[in-house]
């Protein structure tokens, strides 16, 4: 399945707005914050047309899984995500739960994670540090393109290329956040 990137589409904010209310409703008192994540939560930037979302829960992942499958989310993987150089390297500070949309929704990552743990810090401060810093964030959109161009079997290639590049965005955001006093 190719990877298609698109235009940066100014609905997508709405969007997320419309799916965290359904969420919400879906998840409630299971889950402490639910943020727009990732290239569509960044205003400019072109991205697959995917709303990543970001749900913060207090400790317990599969409550909250249980009652997104049972709404109809479809269960994912990975469990976890990549270890970024220079951050801890204890597998629960990765651990995570992924779902998609029901079928015949609009598209939608639904990323669930621990509160304070780093991949939960990580999504949020990449979107915070590419949204203060417009360059690196055309940067990146123009990287995206020209990988989306390569030939992959599937998108979790397209990812996994991916990940190596949002870890240098990530590093010089880390010492933006230390700087200015970035909290998530």
């Amino acid at each position: 399945m190719p990877v298609e990137i698109h235009a940066p589409d100014p609905w997508w904010p709405q969007e997320f707005s419309q799916i965290a209310t359904d969420l919400h409703g879906i998840l409630g008192d299971t889950v402490l914050r639910i943020d727009h994540i990732g290239s569509t939560s960044v205003p400019g930037l072109a991205a697959k047309d995917v709303i990543d979302i970001q749900v913060t829960v207090a400790s317990d992942l599969d409550r909250p899984f249980g009652l997104l499958a049972a709404a109809g989310w479809q269960q994912k993987t990975p469990q976890t995500d990549h270890v970024v150089p220079g951050e801890p390297t204890d597998p629960a500070q990765w651990q995570k739960r992924l779902a998609v949309e029901p079928p015949g929704h609009r598209r939608v990552n639904c990323h669930l994670r621990i509160a304070g743990r780093a991949n939960q810090r990580y999504a949020l401060l990449f979107r915070d540090y590419l949204r203060a810093h417009p360059a690196t964030a055309a940067a990146y959109g123009d990287y995206k393109m020209r990988a989306a161009q390569l030939p992959f079997t599937d998108v979790g290639q397209y990812a996994d290329l991916k990940d190596p590049v949002c870890d240098l965005v990530y590093l010089p955001a880390r010492e933006w956040a230390a700087r200015t006093g970035w909290t998530a």
